[in-house]
């Protein structure tokens, strides 16, 4: 049964470094850690004061290296407590609020926000199958061009695409344009080529069939959003959750880090049937993504 995971339960479970520290050595090492001098697994023990675990002989192994943690001096339960945050909301936290949250500086909260972003980004490579929903949204530029005007003055305007496979997960990308050569090359990128394609009446649409692909459309400019299992509901949810968050808390988003910030919404909508176990799946990436430098 997928419960929840609630803040008493995090507190207890995470409530200083050293157990932290622990789990993060549990996740890197499921299998123990082989130390290199003797050839072969054997058993470590803590370094009292350091983030470090020794073998008898003296060889020594630091959990944190290579990792989104390497040479932090912010507290790991600082690092804990903004991860369970990010993943318990729906619509983001800002980089100013895990600031007041842990009491550290703006510019150290907003590193921590940029390295946790690095752990929810996409790092499989399977297609997306089944039916799948595709659809454009615009963020930044003017405010007067935010809503009904999609097509008109969006030259400041950076744009997303997204594919979401209907039950199933979604992919967000951040492109240069929404011009047809640009979205049919995200499309074979992330789509199987037998999957029936979903989209509305834009169109840059026009070369998937000759591609190969099924193609649907409804025309939402003539009031038409669903004709039978034709509809766009899932990807404008997607955009619905998105715009609150970047709107909403984030206030703005530079497009040299809005992917990063999609790739956040993507995971959690992604992630949204393990409530219970959503801050467990984030931790395990702790020994898949390598440290950014910044």
């Amino acid at each position: 049964m997928n419960t929840k995971f609630t803040i008493k339960e995090f507190n207890t479970r995470f409530s200083t470094d050293e157990a932290c520290l622990e789990e993060i050595k549990d996740i890197k090492y499921p299998d123990g850690i082989t130390c290199t001098k003797e050839g072969k697994i054997t058993k470590f023990y803590k370094v009292a004061g350091r983030p470090v675990y020794q073998c008898a002989c003296g060889f020594q192994v630091s959990p944190l290296a290579g990792t989104v943690f390497e040479k932090t001096t912010t507290p790991l339960t600082d690092w804990f407590y903004c991860m369970y945050l990010m993943v318990q909301t729906r619509a983001g936290v800002s980089a100013k609020q895990l600031q007041r949250e842990i009491g550290c500086t703006y510019k150290t909260a907003w590193r921590i926000a940029r390295q946790i972003r690095m752990l929810m980004a996409e790092t499989g490579s399977n297609s997306l199958t089944g039916i799948v929903e595709i659809d454009e949204t615009y963020v930044g530029g003017k405010a007067k061009n935010r809503k009904n005007s999609w097509g008109n003055g969006i030259a400041d305007k950076e744009v997303l695409m997204g594919m979401v496979e209907r039950d199933g997960k979604a992919y967000i990308r951040h492109i240069p344009n929404s011009g047809k050569w640009t979205l049919l090359d995200q499309i074979q990128k992330n789509i199987d080529p037998k999957a029936r394609i979903m989209t509305d009446e834009w169109r840059g649409y026009t070369q998937l069939k000759k591609r190969g692909y099924k193609h649907k459309s409804v025309n939402h400019r003539a009031g038409q959003y669903r004709v039978g299992d034709v509809y766009t509901q899932n990807i404008e949810n997607v955009w619905s959750h998105l715009k609150r968050g970047i709107f909403g808390v984030y206030r703005h988003v530079s497009a040299k880090y809005l992917q990063a910030y999609a790739d956040e919404f993507a995971w959690r909508y992604n992630q949204r049937n393990e409530s219970g176990r959503m801050f467990d799946g984030l931790l395990k990436q702790v020994a898949e993504v390598k440290l950014v430098k910044a």
